[in-house]
């Protein structure tokens, strides 16, 4: 090295480290590879991004909920098997959540629906396909791989292999009896104690912990229940509740269309039977063209002096069955006046108790 060289090389290194923004380059680089090393982005980097900060706005969250554990709720158990990162714990608490809130709409607004209705419609409100297109409305993004450089604003899990066999049927250890044996009769009673919330056999996840995959369905509507249990942990039951209903019991659900009676009217003489009315007559109200090619017959089911349901058809059978099946959904459909839900006596305030109505349950044929 020359003797120019010489004295202009100290003062060339001391020039680099004096450049703010080659100091600013190396501590952006430094940082990325420290990111790397996390299976999530770091707690800090929440503060920082615009997706999340969108996220937080666009939902309407509560201010005392803060960026870190929105960012917390985006990190499925596949992508950091840690429990203090992952959202587990926030789902669990906030699945409780949402099926309590739910079963309680349902019972007390609609007491004398059938079971096998109650489970659909639960699985129309909460259910995991409803939870992944709520995710999809509120503008989440799925990110490609889970890592410490990726957002914090996008939902990260580790994704199931392609070609990779998802067996839906794979069943946990049951406490059913006899589960193994697929030819026993399971009623729908039954469904209640050994069943999960919608009727089905509890199933085991595809991926329980970091290493494996799971589908975007299931990291989505994990993600959706975490939102819920921390909204719960940092504002308290009002705005969870408030939540609810925002989000979920303002989505339309028409229950009627979930009925599906195979021999309505069978179901209803049972029914009048089972309540001492005078068992249903049907009747015809009205018809026109008897003998053309598009005849309409309008029957009406009586007990007594009372009409139960009205249907019209194009024969005399056909609409003796819409009868007779307006008849049941207008009896399973009743409402109560002003019904009140069990969580609404935690409010401040709230009139005493008066217990809701409590039906004997639907007609077993």
């Amino acid at each position: 090295m020359s003797p120019v060289q010489e004295e202009s090389a100290p003062h060339d290194t001391v020039d680099m480290f004096d450049d703010p923004e080659m100091m600013s380059h190396i501590r952006n680089v430094h940082r990325r590879k420290s990111q790397l090393a996390y299976p999530s982005p770091p707690v800090e980097a929440a503060t920082k991004s615009a997706k999340l900060a969108a996220l937080h706005a666009r939902l309407y969250l509560p201010s005392r909920l803060p960026l870190q554990t929105l960012a917390r709720t985006l990190v499925d158990a596949t992508a950091d098997g840690n429990a203090d990162f992952n959202n587990e714990s926030l789902a669990t608490l906030g699945h409780d959540l949402l099926t309590y809130y739910t079963t309680e709409h349902l019972l007390c607004n609609y007491p004398r629906l059938p079971l096998t209705v109650i489970f659909a419609a639960m699985y129309a409100y909460v259910g995991p396909k409803t939870l992944f297109a709520m995710a999809k409305e509120w503008g989440v993004e799925l990110a490609a791989m889970p890592g410490g450089e990726v957002d914090p604003g996008f939902l990260q899990f580790q994704r199931v292999d392609p070609g990779t066999h998802v067996d839906v049927n794979a069943d946990l250890q049951s406490a059913r009896p006899y589960a193994a044996q697929k030819n026993w009769r399971k009623t729908v009673t039954s469904k209640i104690f050994y069943d999960d919330e919608f009727g089905d056999p509890i199933k085991g996840a595809v991926g329980t912990g970091a290493g494996t995959g799971v589908t975007a369905e299931l990291a989505s509507a994990t993600f959706v229940r975490a939102v819920m249990g921390a909204i719960y942990l940092h504002a308290g039951r009002p705005a969870a509740k408030r939540f609810f209903k925002q989000h979920f019991l303002s989505r339309h659900l028409n229950i009627s269309e979930l009925f599906n009676f195979s021999q309505p009217a069978r179901d209803l003489a049972r029914l009048c039977a089972r309540e001492n009315f005078e068992p249903p007559v049907a009747k015809i109200i009205s018809e026109t063209g008897r003998k053309s090619r598009h005849p309409v017959f309008v029957v009406g089911i009586f007990s007594g002096q009372d009409k139960l349901g009205e249907g019209a058809g194009a024969s005399l059978l056909e609409a003796r069955e819409r009868a007779a099946l307006a008849a049941l959904k207008g009896w399973y459909l009743y409402s109560p006046l002003n019904p009140r839900v069990p969580s609404s006596m935690e409010e401040e305030g709230a009139a005493p108790w008066k217990p809701v109505y409590v039906d004997l349950g639907e007609v077993i044929v």
